[in-house]
């Protein structure tokens, strides 16, 4: 009976919830966000210290719902134009490329098989724009110019990564490149970003205002919110169609949303806010979930703490730099340069890719002490990707309150849209 209860969906989702909470209560304890309170609550309830919450399907579906409304609601605060400028693109260039290269050669330095290095290059290159976004937005700093650069080459940066996660996935699954393959990502990926900004900005408000102004949204002002929540899920499951991360798909929508000024309707934004409270919550605590530090061994955490270093130094260096240089203040540069850190869920992809090839490799060896081997050789990448993540992940919220913006208290959004209304 008590077996059948814990297994509920209703359990599960009081059980996340609670520890959103606690994640909350340490952050004020600790005087950090509250997304460094939730990972860290997050890795406590886990496997990798009580065992209580493991990362199951229903923990990842809401985990993905999170950060595709957590990044719908940060594109509330964009125009277009804020992530067209050339400027981003070759921020997004250096911050792919350098990290890139720092990776592989980190790794065939610890001795590391062409693969492995390939995938680990591979790994540093993603930026998971959800984490800097968020903690930008707790402190209300999304409307300044570095933030507008963070997001702009995050969104370039992320398919760039794409490009080169392709790139990968053909070297793993062929040994060689496939051309057309990378050709057609490529032209999916940038043909997905002009039609679904460049059209919806234009069709979007035009039918939201016309929905406002009908008999149905009187009667109902939920009715244009929950049109406006269908795009952004329509938009993220059409990025993913196309080989890109969801959350770039919803972030588009909440770009072609923001212009819309609504008489008879329910507040999209607000609607959206509280959403966004609970799910983005859970996203954050499923982070600190999904990391297993049981599998560190000492051989590795010598590998992951230089790993982690070249992970943080190249993508300051690749961003940072080409900032300072289109004539950003040097701190605005290294707030760039930090605010890319974040590999997140996108690296996290790569690692699990890595392990699937392992393990296909083992399957097709003949030598049980190989196959062994090559899953052990796995399992080591797929970890050793996954702390990486989660400690890139960490430091930005880190570095932000206690460097950058110390001293300055978060704003609250939702109270400031509630004020205005």
């Amino acid at each position: 009976m008590l077996e059948e209860l814990v297994s509920t969906i209703e359990f599960q989702m009081s059980l996340l919830l609670f520890v959103a909470l606690g994640g909350y209560l340490l952050a004020t304890r600790i005087h950090q966000s509250a997304v460094i309170g939730e990972i860290l609550v997050g890795l406590i309830v886990g496997p990798s210290v009580l065992g209580l919450i493991t990362y199951t399907d229903f923990v990842q579906s809401l985990a993905g719902l999170g950060a595709i409304i957590l990044l719908f609601v940060i594109g509330f605060e964009f125009e277009l134009r804020d992530i067209t400028n050339w400027k981003y693109i070759v921020i997004a260039l250096l911050g792919v490329l350098v990290p890139w290269i720092g990776g592989y050669i980190t790794a065939v330095f610890f001795g590391m098989d062409f693969y492995s290095a390939i995938f680990i290059g591979t790994a540093l290159t993603a930026t998971s724009i959800a984490i800097t976004a968020n903690v930008l937005r707790e402190m209300g700093k999304l409307h300044q110019p570095f933030a507008k650069a963070i997001i702009g080459a995050a969104v370039i940066d992320d398919i760039l990564s794409l490009i080169v996660l392709s790139i990968c996935v053909d070297l793993a699954a062929t040994g060689e490149l496939i051309p057309l393959g990378i050709g057609l990502t490529i032209i999916k990926a940038f043909g997905f970003v002009i039609i679904a900004a460049g059209v919806g900005v234009k069709v979007i408000p035009f039918l939201i205002t016309k929905m406002d102004g009908t008999k149905i949204a009187r009667q109902f002002p939920e009715f244009v919110f929950i049109f406006a929540m269908m795009i952004a899920f329509f938009y993220a499951m059409m990025a993913e169609a196309v080989g890109i991360s969801a959350i770039v798909g919803a972030f588009l929508a909440g770009i072609c949303v923001n212009r819309v000024s609504l008489k008879h309707s329910m507040d999209i934004k607000l609607g959206a806010e509280y959403l966004y409270i609970i799910f983005a919550a859970i996203f954050f605590v499923s982070l600190g979930i999904i990391a297993d530090l049981r599998y560190l061994t000492q051989d590795m955490v010598l590998f992951i703490a230089i790993l982690t270093i070249v992970a943080v130094i190249t993508k300051v260096i690749g961003c940072g730099i080409p900032a300072k240089l289109m004539g950003m203040s040097w701190k605005d540069s290294a707030v760039i340069g930090f605010g890319m850190n974040p590999r997140g869920e996108v690296a996290m992809i790569v690692g699990l890719i890595a392990l699937n090839h392992f393990e296909e490799m083992a399957a097709k060896a003949v030598d049980p002490a190989e196959a062994e081997h090559l899953l052990q050789l796995g399992n080591e990448l797929f970890i050793a990707i996954v702390v990486i993540a989660l400690v890139t992940t960490v430091i930005v919220p880190l570095v932000y309150k206690g460097f950058f913006f110390r001293g300055e208290k978060p704003k609250s959004v939702v109270c400031e849209q509630e004020a205005e209304s």
